[in-house]
């Protein structure tokens, strides 16, 4: 027979609900909490509600910022006159193209990707924000929109969304290349990969 807490059930199914957390890791985590300090507990209150009550979406780029109006991005001055815009998936992955050292131009986030199966649609995405915002920005110099999406069949989708909607606006659209993996080797990677990595092969 196995162990009916309600409570601890309860903690364990809304911790379900969180992505990439299944019921066994949400009831791992659920009774790990449950053998925390009081004080470990009310820290963890305390940061859940100063993310809710502190954290809110960037004005314009609509990553997130904290008691601010727009993101650190978007109040630098230097990127700010950058003639590239980035446009990601969600917050995390700024962070990522961060990481490269490449980048010095601007983000834009969508907030999610256009998937019919899940039923999210363009109006559901930050894209009319985006077409404003391009528009805007145009007249200050910016001259290429770099889309920046997972490489799937969602990412793909809104890929070719967004192409067709920057292009009537004038403004060159590029995406990150994909391809086989720095330090791999041919014979281990898969087909897809292969054949996106001969479509952006590059002249040497």
């Amino acid at each position: 027979m196995s162990l009916k807490v309600p409570s601890l059930d309860l903690l364990s199914h809304e911790l379900s609900k969180l992505p990439g957390i299944g019921a066994k890791t949400a009831y791992r985590l659920a009774l790990s909490i449950l053998k925390k300090k009081e004080a470990d507990i009310e820290a963890l209150r305390s940061a859940l509600k100063a993310i809710k009550e502190n954290v809110k979406l960037c004005r314009d780029c609509f990553s997130y910022t904290e008691n601010l109006e727009v993101c650190s991005f978007c109040e630098d001055t230097e990127r700010a006159q950058s003639p590239l815009l980035c446009v990601v998936k969600s917050p995390s992955d700024i962070n990522k193209i961060e990481s490269s050292g490449v980048f010095k131009g601007l983000y834009h986030v969508l907030h999610g990707t256009i998937s019919p199966l899940d039923g999210v649609g363009p109006q559901d995405l930050k894209i009319s924000e985006l077409l404003n915002r391009v528009k805007l920005l145009r007249d200050k110099g910016l001259s290429e929109v770099v889309i920046a999406l997972d490489a799937n069949i969602d990412g793909d989708t809104t890929t070719l969304y967004l192409k067709e909607l920057l292009e009537e606006e004038n403004i060159k659209v590029s995406r990150l290349a994909h391809g086989v993996p720095l330090g791999s080797y041919i014979d281990f990677v898969d087909q897809r990969t292969v054949g996106r990595a001969l479509e952006n092969r590059i002249k040497i």
